[in-house]
């Protein structure tokens, strides 16, 4: 009888779940990558004070090694304060909520300031299917990859005669390769396969011309990575209709904000796509498609803003300051939240709170 129990118990034992959970053991930390880091947080206008309390409270839950030093910036000021520029500088990384951009008038957009001055120049949007999140397409993973620092959003307007403005598109090729070399090196790293360069150089042949050609040299230096090109309107016209053909895509600065955004609509909406903004010393992360970044009055007013974009991209940022366990923690919180359907904001067809999200996220944590 004790002989026939054996292979039984050996079963029971190798299906546990406790003998089948791994520990990787590929992430060495050097000494010291523990102590905490010192993030600038920047809640903003709208719902970003909403969805950055969410990302302190689970922050705080997990006892991850940062702390935020907080800073009150609104889009209706003329410039970013210059102490919250030294913050930024100082701890290298930041987390921002929404600012709003006021339409005309004379006075410029903070998120522009922001990019130029610390050389903010690509601006990462991930765009992926959540599991348990019904979308009109499936197998949708696309990172978007814009030029950050000139194109059409150089800023450079004047009015030539009353009556008839000029606005400068500049393109360079010392800014085409590195946002070419960035996209090529992002794709080398996180195994993928494809990169495509959206443009519009049947038109503009000698700006976008510029930007495909550095883009086809930085390409030679990658082999085992596909390159194609596609004119902007048709990539838009490909996007709705079959976007799992998209892996990485690289884009000038305007064409990147209407790619993004289209491509976070495919993939379930703005509430849930992370993105960031890196440069060579700082990185800001917020949430991914500008569209709806700051919410509406009647979303403040009833607290219902989603969080879950911006906690994903926290995750992202945690994952930059090299605490990827961290990450990991936080990014499967949020999709058994998501895949359980049970704690949903409106625009994911539930009536949640940001806070019951939130509550959802915090329970979620393993």
């Amino acid at each position: 009888m004790a002989r026939r129990s054996v292979p039984v118990l050996k079963q029971l034992l190798s299906n546990s779940p406790i003998l089948n959970q791994t520990r990787s053991v590929t992430y060495m930390p050097r000494p010291g990558d523990g102590a905490p880091r010192a993030v600038t947080l920047i809640p903003g206008d709208g719902i970003g004070p909403l969805v950055t309390g969410a990302v302190e409270q689970v922050m705080e839950a997990m006892h991850a090694p940062i702390y935020f030093e907080r800073y009150d910036v609104h889009g209706d000021m003329k410039r970013v304060p210059e102490e919250v520029m030294d913050s930024i500088r100082k701890n290298k990384v930041c987390l921002k909520g929404g600012l709003a951009t006021p339409m005309g008038g004379g006075i410029n957009s903070l998120n522009m300031q922001l990019r130029k001055e610390l050389d903010l120049y690509a601006s990462l949007v991930n765009c992926f299917n959540l599991p348990g999140l019904p979308t009109r397409h499936e197998n949708v993973d696309i990172v978007v990859i814009r030029e950050n620092t000139e194109g059409e959003y150089s800023g450079l307007e004047h009015e030539v005669v009353p009556g008839v403005v000029e606005s400068l598109k500049v393109i360079t090729k010392f800014c085409s390769e590195r946002i070419a070399q960035y996209a090529f090196e992002y794709a080398y790293l996180n195994n993928r396969k494809k990169v495509t360069a959206v443009h519009k150089a049947n038109i503009m042949k000698l700006a976008d011309g510029l930007f495909l050609e550095s883009c086809r040299e930085v390409a030679t230096k990658y082999p085992g990575i596909q390159y194609n090109e596609i004119i902007v309107d048709n990539c838009c016209m490909q996007l709705v209709s079959k976007p799992e053909q998209f892996d990485v895509m690289v884009t000038p600065n305007l064409y990147g904000n209407l790619v993004a955004n289209t491509a976070a609509g495919i993939a379930g909406g703005t509430g849930v796509m992370p993105g960031g903004n890196v440069g060579a010393d700082h990185a800001i992360f917020e949430q991914g498609a500008s569209a709806g970044n700051v919410g509406n009055d009647k979303l403040v007013e009833q607290k219902k803003a989603n969080p879950v974009a911006l906690l994903l991209s926290s995750a992202m940022m945690l994952r930059h300051l090299q605490f990827p366990s961290f990450a990991d923690r936080l990014e499967n919180a949020v999709e058994q939240v998501i895949k359980e359907g049970k704690y949903r904001t409106r625009d994911l067809g539930g009536h949640s709170t940001t806070q019951e999200v939130v509550d959802a996220v915090l329970a979620a944590l393993d």
